[in-house]
């Protein structure tokens, strides 16, 4: 019986692993190893902060929301309370977004909310 040559497969594996580590510096994208566990912790930042850039936006709309709702004499957790009492479904993000471009429309949408809150 003939022995097996695995050469095929641990080159395409090689090759495969430093076509990937492309753009990583110095060693990192011509040394296998090296450029593996480079490889390897770029992957876990990124399946990371995928996670945590979701968390950062949610906290930049909230930022935003309330800055603009104090402004008119109320904090975020009552104006919220309050679109939710009125039964305005907008999320943070399009509420950040009118905040931030279109002053008139948030300002009407917290004159709802705050008659909503009142009666």
């Amino acid at each position: 019986m003939p022995r097996v040559k695995r050469g095929v497969m641990s080159h395409k594996r090689h090759k495969a692993v430093l076509k990937e580590a492309g753009g990583f510096v110095g060693g990192r994208h011509r040394l296998f190893r090296s450029a593996k566990e480079t490889l390897m912790r770029a992957k876990r930042y990124a399946y990371r902060d995928r996670k945590v850039r979701k968390r950062e936006f949610r906290n930049l709309w909230i930022a935003r929301i309330n800055a603009a709702v104090r402004e008119q004499g109320m904090s975020y957790s009552r104006f919220m309370s309050a679109l939710r009492t009125a039964g305005i479904a907008l999320d943070r993000r399009s509420l950040a977004d009118l905040a931030v471009s279109d002053r008139s429309a948030f300002d009407q949408v917290v004159a709802a909310a705050k008659a909503a809150a009142q009666g």
